[in-house]
């Protein structure tokens, strides 16, 4: 497990996906956020690495008790379960899922996309002015991020390059981005916003 903080209060973590060897598109590794907010403690698509459990349960019952404020998962997709249940279960947290998009915690923000038999959101962390993303966004080798077009199924893909970009050019472009925060390859910490622009164009 690596841990990373990314400004007071967002950190984030990665730890092997454990049916990572099934993946066509991903490395072994993927991205979870954790996000302190005025009126809530955010976990987005939580993984709980298996050689760490204890390491990684100790921190965060440790900052849970330290805030004190209510725990809320928040999934960007539902093949991003990963650990959901375990946290939802030890804090007795509130889940919200894209799909049946619940009442998000106060500061959040969310931009949902219907895919043919998927839904996916990207949620905006106001206090953090951070992008978090699930498969929508990917970050690229070299640095950067992409919406990554060869992951859509083939009969999606034109989709996603003709309307889904400019759709989402037209949605994010005016959020004060200044991070984007991914599930799969390394976060944007700086430039996020242009990033995001030649990402999407």
């Amino acid at each position: 497990m690596e841990v990373r903080e990314l400004r007071a209060g967002l950190w984030r973590w990665t730890a092997p996906h454990p049916e990572w060897e099934h993946a066509e598109h991903w490395g072994p590794e993927v991205g979870s956020v954790y996000a302190e907010l005025p009126e809530a403690l955010v976990v987005v698509d939580p993984l709980v690495p298996q050689d760490e459990e204890d390491r990684f349960w100790g921190a965060l019952d440790r900052d849970v008790e330290r805030i004190g404020r209510p725990v809320h998962v928040l999934l960007t997709v539902h093949w991003h379960e990963r650990s959901v249940a375990a946290v939802l279960d030890r804090y007795k947290a509130t889940l919200w899922r894209p799909e049946e998009k619940g009442e998000l915690p106060a500061g959040v923000h969310a931009e949902v996309v219907k895919g043919s038999d998927w839904v996916e959101a990207l949620f905006f962390l106001e206090q953090h002015r951070a992008l978090v993303a699930g498969d929508l966004l990917v970050g690229k080798d070299g640095g950067g991020i992409e919406l990554p077009i060869r992951w859509f199924p083939k009969g999606e893909q034109e989709w996603a390059e003709q309307e889904l970009k400019p759709e989402l050019r037209e949605r994010l472009g005016s959020l004060p981005v200044e991070l984007v925060v991914v599930s799969h390859g390394e976060p944007v910490l700086e430039d996020a916003a242009e990033a995001l622009r030649r990402a999407l164009a």
